[in-house]
């Protein structure tokens, strides 16, 4: 799930409910080769392109995407890690936890890094991850690539690669997993 359902899940007072699957793990294995094709289009080859997956959600999207890449290129892409919970804009406002470690395998100095999460939504955890990559060097250039793209933008931050655009309810929830993306709510539970 997106980093703002997750907050409000569990211990937060929340359970996901999935209401429909509008992918199914074909439709998003065919969206990761979709995509690896178009991220080797713009970048002429994959000379320089790094993949970084933000934590939790876009890290599993990341390693299939590296390996699409491997299996049409032949090459090996690196694929580091953000967490992005101490760069959000939010701090004070939310308990800050980061959730998992940040591991960048190298200087991203002059790279083609491409920022990879399973769902954009108001756009604050992306401007988080680029105040966060600047601590690993200065990339050429960042790109975008999200398996959903929900709306409901905050901020002026527009992905380069999409899986699926899928138009919500802003008290809608979005599940991204190997088997495929639901479209569900959050049922809070009454606390006894």
């Amino acid at each position: 799930m997106a980093e703002r359902e997750r907050r409000i899940t569990p211990p937060y007072g929340g359970v996901f409910v999935a209401r429909k699957r509008v992918m199914d793990a074909d439709g998003v294995r065919r969206a990761v080769t979709r995509i690896a094709h178009e991220i080797i289009e713009r970048n002429a080859g994959l000379e320089d392109v790094v993949l970084v997956g933000l934590q939790t959600g876009g890290v599993p999207f990341a390693r299939a995407l590296a390996t699409a890449l491997d299996e049409i290129e032949g090459t090996e892409i690196p694929v580091g890690t953000l967490d992005v919970a101490l760069y959000r804009d939010d701090i004070g406002l939310r308990p800050v936890m980061p959730e998992a470690v940040t591991d960048i395998p190298l200087d991203l100095s002059g790279s083609h890094v491409v920022l990879v999460d399973d769902v954009l939504f108001t756009g604050r955890t992306i401007r988080a991850a680029l105040d966060a990559l600047h601590d690993f060097g200065r990339p050429r250039v960042v790109q975008l690539a999200v398996m959903i793209d929900r709306g409901h933008r905050e901020l002026p931050i527009r992905p380069d690669y999409v899986g699926k655009n899928l138009p919500t309810r802003r008290d809608e929830a979005v599940d991204v997993h190997e088997d495929g993306v639901d479209l569900g709510d959050i049922i809070h539970e009454k606390r006894r």
